[in-house]
């Protein structure tokens, strides 16, 4: 079978057919396969190696028991998750994640995004992910201590900062990377603090590790709309979630001058005609773990709530998707369309649905996918690999300046790769190529392993 198109349809079937019920998985292999057809016919050693065949297999699948008990003594029993993808570029690198909706699918998902996401940093990292379908919403700082011990005592045996580097990701701040820090500390006797990122600055963590993340979705958004002769400065824009993510988007967007409009939660969105007031909305989410609700309720009259409503409909110039995946459906495109959106930053993984990313590509809305846009958390991440590495602290301006750096250079060579391939100003065919050649180079020297 010669024809590179055919080869990727059989191969999607067959991957649809060995992984059933993972529809996240499904879902993110087929956005990167259906970019690849080019690549093959211009470089057909790839296909004859078979690398895409071993890229989507992950390397190895790890699934455990969580057991822990809560403050009554009762005993509750989770499941846990690290799946290592891929480890060409360097040692597996990403995230945790605490929530209910955790399954192996959604982990595969996360792991196989994760590959292209860190070899678009350039910084030397494979990719990996991981987590549990524990909810630590509600629970006590002694339960999620608890929990954090037990789930340690078995992925212990798996990491180390030249194996396997987790992070954080949703449901997994900083409270937890301490107490699993604590936990492979106590296990291990050993110092190792590049065996975890996120950490507190004053124990081996990185000036704005916590503001990475939507710091660099703003700043790939700014990359992209400079290409068109836009700024940034004074644009309305509107953000999802109330997350860590979401709470910096907002931070960095006043930073460059523009107003940041909304934030979200489960339970509906808020819109502050004024902009968000970031000092009220971190002292509600940060401090008192509360709803965005009571944001509208203690901003005054330029802020309301709409209970079960969606971002989307509020009339901006740019939308940063910023909460979980598939957030962002077609309805919610066309309205953000219909109210002349410009640019699309993915600041969560895969918050655009395939049908809602075609919309904004058929407008000429710059969209930036995720594995792009939201590459500044792990970013940030491998330098605070290196400053553990070489036991230093960097000061905040170096460590935002590097951050900048690695995303104006993540935009060039996603522009560059989408237009050498015929799919100019197409981020999504950019960086989904320019991230499998890296990875796919490094394999294929590597050999068949």
């Amino acid at each position: 079978m010669t024809d590179p198109k055919q080869r990727l349809d059989v191969l999607r079937a067959d991957i649809e057919r060995r992984n059933p019920a993972q529809p996240e998985f499904h879902q993110a292999v087929r956005e990167v396969l259906d970019t690849l057809a080019p690549v093959f016919a211009a470089r057909p050693e790839y296909a004859e190696a078979g690398l895409v065949e071993r890229l989507v297999e992950p390397e190895r699948q790890i699934i455990f028991r969580v057991p822990w008990t809560d403050d009554r003594g009762r005993v509750h029993v989770n499941r846990g998750y690290r799946v290592e993808f891929n480890s060409a570029l360097g040692p597996y690198k990403g995230g945790l994640r605490f929530h209910p909706s955790v399954d192996i699918g959604v982990v595969k998902f996360l792991g196989f995004e994760q590959i292209f996401k860190n070899a678009l940093t350039g910084l030397g990292i494979g990719g990996g992910k991981g987590g549990s379908d524990f909810d630590p919403h509600g629970r006590s700082d002694a339960e999620v201590m608890r929990f954090c011990q037990s789930f340690m005592t078995e992925l212990y045996r798996h990491i180390g900062e030249h194996t396997d580097v987790p992070a954080g990701d949703i449901g997994v701040g900083g409270r937890e990377i301490g107490y699993l820090f604590g936990q492979y500390r106590r296990i291990t006797n050993r110092w190792e603090a590049g065996v975890l990122t996120g950490k507190g600055q004053g124990w081996g963590g990185s000036e704005i590790r916590p503001e990475a993340t939507g710091y660099g979705s703003v700043l790939f958004a700014g990359e992209m709309l400079a290409v068109k002769g836009v700024s940034l400065d004074g644009l309305t824009a509107v953000v999802s979630g109330s997350g860590n993510v979401a709470l910096y988007t907002v931070e960095k967007l006043q930073q460059l001058g523009a107003n940041p409009l909304t934030c979200s939660d489960s339970q509906g969105y808020v819109v502050d005609d004024k902009g968000i007031d970031l000092a009220l909305l971190r002292q509600i989410k940060e401090v008192e773990r509360g709803r965005v609700s009571e944001y509208a309720a203690r901003r005054g009259p330029s802020a309301r709530f709409v209970p079960g409503g969606r971002v989307w409909e509020v009339p901006a110039d740019v939308a940063f998707p910023s909460a979980t995946q598939n957030e962002l459906g077609a309805d919610d495109a066309r309205a953000l369309i219909a109210n002349g959106v410009k640019a699309v930053s993915e600041g969560a993984n895969m918050p655009t649905t395939p049908e809602a990313v075609h919309l904004f590509q058929a407008a000429g809305v710059a969209f930036g996918p995720g594995k792009a846009a939201n590459a500044g958390g792990v970013a940030v991440s491998a330098l605070e690999m290196s400053q553990n590495a070489g036991r230093s602290a960097w000061s905040r301006d170096r460590v935002e300046d590097e951050l900048a750096g690695i995303m104006r250079e993540i935009h060039r060579v996603a522009y560059e790769t989408a237009a050498r391939y015929d799919a100019p100003g197409d981020y999504v065919t950019g960086a989904n190529i320019a991230g499998f050649e890296r990875v796919a180079d490094a394999m294929l020297a590597q050999g068949v392993i």
